[in-house]
């Protein structure tokens, strides 16, 4: 990449999710090739993530609670940036921020890139965000089964790269696994917990001794909560919050489980099986789980919704623990395939192609 460029990101919050993780990797990356990196926030000053300290962090105010005013004055703030520097490149990660930041950068120069994060069909106004994308110079989709989801004028501008693994990210672990079961991410319908409640459940009829460990906040707390107490398993279900240290809570786990109904790649995913977790994960639709696991090798792929195959690929890790540590062992091979200076390397070279082709 051209030494000295300027990369500003936009996202809604640094708040904990996977879009958040993805930012704080590429420019702590970034920064470290003399590159100016600035992080706008368009809807909070929540950090959870570390950054270089010569990463420049700027929010531009918070929730707008739907005041039309608000909105009108975010776009100005943003676009306030943007005129500081019309050289800078543009990246946006995040549907709302996606819009705010098209908005925003109508009529400038800068060279401007949007990053799919999701399923595209989950998106509830796509006419919407295919106009938005439409703004952008670049797309960057996670999966190639996620940009068949557009039309063939944004697949032009269109290019795949798969999520990066923190290089800090505790060594894969080897020793003795609790009987723990365990799964990260926020508590919001698209992770499809109560399915995870409702497989572990089963799971738990024959392998009593098991207590499962959920991991993050979301508004769902308090039913999926009630949800436990009914299928009687409350004392053995903890919601254990966001936690900056989760690596070392669940890497001598019995096994990880992705119960989502769709997802983009899954950061958490990912990383469980960095640290040598076996895993069970839906396959869900734009294959960022199949992307990750080789069914059977490095992991387990279940039937998205399918509570009963997901209680019984549970039963199967914590019967065969040889077959549990050997594919555990083979997951830990994603350190290489999703390493940061891999997935770096491939965002330099598209913002780099891009900054020639504008110049």
């Amino acid at each position: 990449m051209v030494s000295g460029m300027h990369i500003i990101f936009t996202v809604a919050s640094m708040a904990g999710g996977g879009a958040e993780r993805v930012i704080s990797i590429l420019a702590n990356r970034l920064i470290e090739k003399e590159n100016k990196i600035t992080i706008v926030m368009t809807a909070g000053d929540r950090l959870d993530y570390r950054l270089h300290a010569q990463v420049e962090v700027v929010s531009i105010g918070g929730l707008t609670g739907g005041s039309m005013i608000k909105r009108i004055q975010r776009i100005r703030n943003l676009r306030a940036v943007f005129c500081k520097d019309e050289d800078a490149v543009i990246i946006s990660f995040g549907l709302g921020s996606n819009f705010y930041t098209a908005a925003a950068q109508i009529g400038l120069k800068n060279p401007f890139i949007i990053s799919e994060r999701n399923d595209p069909a989950a998106c509830p106004h796509p006419y919407l965000r295919n106009l938005v994308f439409g703004c952008a110079d670049k797309l960057i989709f996670q999966t190639k089964e996620a940009a068949a989801c557009f039309p063939g004028r944004l697949r032009k501008k269109g290019a795949v790269i798969a999520n990066p693994i923190s290089e800090t990210i505790i060594p894969a672990y080897q020793g003795r696994r609790e009987k723990m079961v365990v799964a990260v991410g926020r508590l919001e319908p698209q992770k499809n917990y109560p399915l995870l409640l409702k497989a572990f459940s089963q799971f738990h009829e024959t392998y009593p001794e098991y207590t499962l460990h959920v991991f993050g906040d979301g508004y769902m707390k308090e039913e999926l909560q009630e949800m436990s107490r009914r299928m009687d398993i409350f004392d053995v279900v903890i919601f254990e919050g966001f936690q900056k240290d989760v690596h070392q809570k669940i890497e001598n786990a019995a096994m990880y489980v992705l119960s989502s109904d769709y997802e983009g790649i899954s950061n958490a995913l990912a990383e469980a099986m960095a640290l040598g977790l076996p895993v069970i994960a839906t396959d869900c639709p734009i294959g960022g789980s199949r992307l990750c696991i080789q069914n059977e090798r490095n992991g387990l792929l279940v039937p998205v919704g399918d509570a009963d195959a997901m209680a019984k690929a549970m039963c199967r890790l914590a019967k065969d623990t040889e077959f549990a540590d050997r594919i555990g062992l083979e997951a830990v091979k994603v350190r290489e395939r999703f390493s940061e200076a891999n997935i770096t390397k491939r965002w330099e070279t598209i913002i780099r192609q891009l900054k020639g082709e504008m110049q």
